[in-house]
């Protein structure tokens, strides 16, 4: 390929370094182009102006056109629909192609055949390039040459194809970006949002920010990742997935790392992060319904009041109340927690995981819909490889497993604070004498459980098994 002028359209890859797509661009055309689209449709739909995801791009696009800037160029930011933004862009600077990462997102892949179409009519040509997974979806097959449903087989078949080619990075190419006085970013108001509180939260974007935590990380967590990862108060995640999810650090360089380290625990997790990925593309469907369609028949409970207490850390289980408070207050959930509370949601208040899979999105700055919705139709038993549906998270005996003493309890339910460890994960079975005693009321301070665990469960099982036997040959 000969190109005289070429454009990068940069999405959910916020970097300058060790980026398909702008390698490719730079080693196959001699002015190069740098361009972001906030996409006002997916803009319009988020819940609130202050929105930490859209401070968290904004910043790291702050970075990242000081960083082209120093390579001769900058990036070039627009706020519109990018069906119409990018040709009429690629035209304006007269460019030969328009260079991005794929994304496997249906929304995404909806997207870019458009755009791809808009270019052609002008003759302009449209390459996308795998970068944000190490496997794409028709690279890691059954024998029979079918995508996997099951994790195990598909980690195993992952690891056997994997050679130091697929993790290696993209080479920084020598050659200066193009300038153009189009380049630069527009403030937070100037897009209809404003700054949030990530500061206050510890949370660094930019691939700065990537940097540092990547470093955090990797000398003082990795190496006990696998002791400590399900104990939500010890800070043992690597807190990097905001970072994946922008793009900001490179899968590849994580990759080699966890190899290097043998941190087969934590890769163990990026494989999780592919496999989700590869379903989502290979099985669109998973972003509107089940993956197993056969339980989109399950009935579920129209709950609104059970549904409001659970998103407001008001159940009345303290481990499912702290961890759905850090969710708000944060923007993040621990992963042990996020199984707890979504086994909670659909199996102990019967309430449908797509309700909780929407809250999430709302709530996590590394939300992904890939990772989300895996997640969450594991936790609901309705997906691939998922939980049985006989397997219902204990909320009690996993707070008595996982915050053993109640620190992470007592952190983000400090009306609690007093309650001894003995009942700290059962309040309501303290006696009246010692709830006056502590100056902790149950039913009064602090809610008494919204559900019966053990009926709950009973409930959900007759519920699961008349879908099975409903759809058994």
């Amino acid at each position: 390929m000969n190109l005289e002028k070429a454009l990068v359209w940069f999405r959910r890859d916020l970097r300058d370094h060790d980026h398909a797509a702008l390698y490719a661009a730079l080693n196959q055309a001699p002015a190069v182009y740098c361009a972001f689209v906030f996409d006002s449709e997916i803009l319009a739909a988020l819940p609130s102006p202050d929105d930490r995801r859209v401070h968290f791009i904004h910043e790291s696009l702050k970075e990242l056109d000081a960083a082209l800037a120093k390579r001769g160029g900058g990036l070039i930011v627009r706020h519109g629909n990018p069906l119409e933004v990018i040709p009429r862009l690629a035209r304006e600077l007269d460019v030969s192609a328009v260079f991005a990462n794929r994304d496997y997102e249906p929304y995404a892949k909806t997207r870019d055949s458009i755009v791809s179409a808009h270019l052609g009519n002008y003759g302009i040509g449209f390459h996308l390039y795998k970068d944000q997974v190490i496997f794409a979806g028709d690279e890691v097959l059954t024998q029979a040459g079918k995508p996997f449903s099951v994790f195990t087989p598909y980690k195993n078949a992952w690891l056997k194809r994997l050679s130091a080619t697929d993790c290696a990075p993209y080479a920084s190419a020598s050659r200066e970006l193009g300038e153009t006085a189009l380049a630069g970013v527009p403030t937070l108001p100037e897009i209809g949002f404003a700054p949030t509180d990530l500061a206050a939260l510890g949370i660094r974007p930019g691939m700065s920010g990537a940097d540092r935590q990547w470093t955090d990380f990797r000398n003082n967590c990795i190496g006990r990742y696998g002791e400590q990862r399900d104990f939500p108060a010890i800070d043992g995640s690597s807190h990097l997935s905001v970072h994946l999810r922008f793009g900001t650090i490179s899968i590849r360089q994580l990759v080699r790392a966890a190899l290097v380290l043998e941190a087969d625990v934590w890769l163990n997790e990026l494989i999780w992060r592919d496999f989700y990925f590869m379903i989502l593309d290979r099985f669109p469907h998973v972003a509107t319904g089940a993956f197993k369609t056969e339980f989109s028949a399950i009935q579920w409970y129209d709950w609104p009041e059970g549904f409001a207490a659970w998103c407001a850390g008001q159940t009345g289980y303290p481990l499912v109340d702290a961890a759905m408070r850090q969710l708000k207050q944060r923007g993040w959930m621990h992963n042990r927690l996020r199984m707890l509370v979504a086994s909670f949601l659909t199996k102990d208040l019967g309430i449908n995981w797509r309700l909780g899979e929407k809250y999430f999105a709302d709530q996590l700055i590394d939300f992904d819909l890939a990772a989300n919705n895996g997640g969450w139709q594991w936790a609901a038993s309705t997906g691939c490889d998922a939980q049985p549906y006989f397997r219902i998270f204990n909320p009690v005996t996993q707070s008595e497993k996982f915050d053993r003493d109640g620190k992470f309890i007592r952190q983000f339910v400090p009306e609690l604070a007093t309650v001894p460890n003995r009942h700290i994960h059962a309040p309501w079975r303290m006696s009246e004498q010692e709830q006056r005693g502590l100056g902790v009321i149950i039913g009064c301070d602090y809610p008494n459980p919204i559900v019966d665990h053990a009926q709950a469960r009973v409930d959900t099982l007759a519920r699961y098994t008349a879908i099975r036997k409903a759809t058994s040959p």
